[in-house]
């Protein structure tokens, strides 16, 4: 995969495969027709982590009928991953990056002088081009609100 510099609105979705938490392969780039909120947290079990993944569980139901699809993205392994969507029961998958070449293709920015992976969420239209990023490390129950809102005023 070749790195881009960071993602800008109205680009593409590049085309990639990552493994869920059940060790099968997802290829975003083909989900479409459908608004895609990738979200990239830490990592599984940690607290803003949980926080962030219960805010998307508990708004679920609002983005699918908003027409979106959600997937959390980490660097997680898939079997953490199970146990991670199983404890919290998340209605969605968790796609593990474990290699970081999703996060280097869309150029996902790093905190705290590049020690620790971003946390940030990606928007994009049902055409796959990319409506709005999202970056907060310090308000992980942000990141479905403003989800919501860029997909209820787009649609």
């Amino acid at each position: 995969m070749e790195p881009v510099k960071q993602l800008k609105p109205g680009d593409k979705l590049p085309h990639f495969i990552l493994n869920d938490e059940n060790h099968q392969p997802v290829d975003i780039s083909a989900l479409t027709g459908r608004y895609l909120v990738l979200y990239f947290y830490l990592k599984d079990d940690t607290k803003g982590c949980v926080i962030e993944a219960c805010s998307f569980r508990d708004s679920f139901r609002e983005l699918v009928e908003a027409g979106a699809q959600v997937y959390g993205v980490s660097s997680d392994r898939p079997v953490t991953h199970a146990r991670f969507r199983q404890k919290y029961q998340l209605p969605f998958s968790l796609l593990s990056d474990t290699a970081g070449e999703l996060r280097k293709m869309l150029g996902v920015p790093s905190d705290w002088f590049g020690l620790i992976p971003g946390r940030v969420t990606y928007i994009f239209n049902p055409e796959g081009r990319l409506v709005k990023i999202f970056k907060s490390q310090i308000s992980p129950q942000k990141h479905v609100e403003v989800a919501l809102e860029v997909i209820r005023q787009n649609a």
